[in-house]
């Protein structure tokens, strides 16, 4: 069950969504432009893990039985420090300095610059390995945590994923969670024209996995289907159908949408319209 012990505040978890939008903003803003609609997309998922999930503490973000959090798809690590500085792991003015000379906030996620930051990722494919590396770890030496690792569609498409997928269901990693991040788009096109996946759910059932599919912009579904994930006997996966550039009306569009350049009248337009957004959904 979830670590924290007030009850489940949908407003709440959907204001964290919405700062967590507004401070990829203006980090992008700050950068010139970034990886914006792989970021957008992930807003909901880490609002739920950070405000209603994880066992962590910014006051003390190395505790030995803290979960852990890997973003194997790296290049949204603006997304993660949106929601770090939110939470108070650092200066939110830090989100200033993305990807320039001398940031704790690179492009791509670094444990060693950034607090809050649990694995170092980018390189597509490799995170749940590492995940898995670390919730087995935890395992054999008895420390208590969850990992959860988040993936994207289109990162699935590296085979290392699906070697580690066959090694986390025979050895019953139990205490790993993946997320897919299942918006339906990669970095040139769309996953189905790229090489089509399928059912990944079908698919990974079929691993020997629990499968769990919610809309990944609904924080109760999310909240949901991650407040009891990695308790089974089997290990779980939380696929998330999600839209790129989700929330957000500068990259909520149907052209190209990765990576974008982000001006100061781009942010101004597009925190107005988080803002307005969000006043009417409570």
């Amino acid at each position: 069950m979830p670590s924290k012990k007030k009850p489940f505040d949908k407003r709440e978890t959907m204001r964290t969504a919405a700062e967590i939008r507004k401070g990829v903003i203006r980090a992008l803003e700050a950068a010139g432009s970034g990886h914006i609609g792989g970021s957008m997309s992930l807003a909901e998922i880490l609002a739920v893990l950070y405000t209603d999930i994880l066992n962590v503490d910014p006051k003390d973000p190395k505790k030995r039985d803290r979960d852990y959090v890997v973003l194997s798809k790296g290049h949204c690590g603006p997304a993660l420090y949106a929601t770090l500085a939110y939470k108070g792991y650092f200066d939110p003015s830090e989100l200033l300095t993305l990807n320039q000379g001398g940031t704790n906030l690179p492009s791509h996620c670094d444990r060693l610059k950034t607090t809050g930051i649990d694995i170092s990722t980018g390189s597509l494919g490799q995170g749940l390995s590492l995940a898995t590396g670390v919730a087995l770890g935890k395992k054999l030496q008895g420390i208590p945590g969850k990992v959860f690792a988040i993936v994207g569609d289109g990162e699935l498409q590296e085979g290392q994923n699906w070697e580690a997928f066959l090694f986390i269901a025979h050895q019953k990693v139990t205490n790993l969670v993946t997320v897919v991040d299942n918006n339906r788009r990669q970095l040139d096109g769309y996953t189905a024209d790229i090489c089509d996946e399928a059912d990944l759910g079908e698919k990974l059932s079929a691993f020997g996995f629990e499968v769990r599919r919610v809309d990944g912009h609904d924080v109760t579904a999310l909240y949901e289907a991650f407040a009891t994930a990695g308790e089974g006997s089997k290990p779980t996966v939380v696929i998330c159908d999600t839209e790129k550039g989700h929330g957000c009306c500068i990259s909520e569009i149907g052209g190209f949408n990765h990576y974008m350049p982000v001006s100061q009248e781009d942010a101004k337009r597009a925190i107005e319209d988080i803002d307005r957004r969000l006043e009417a959904s409570l």
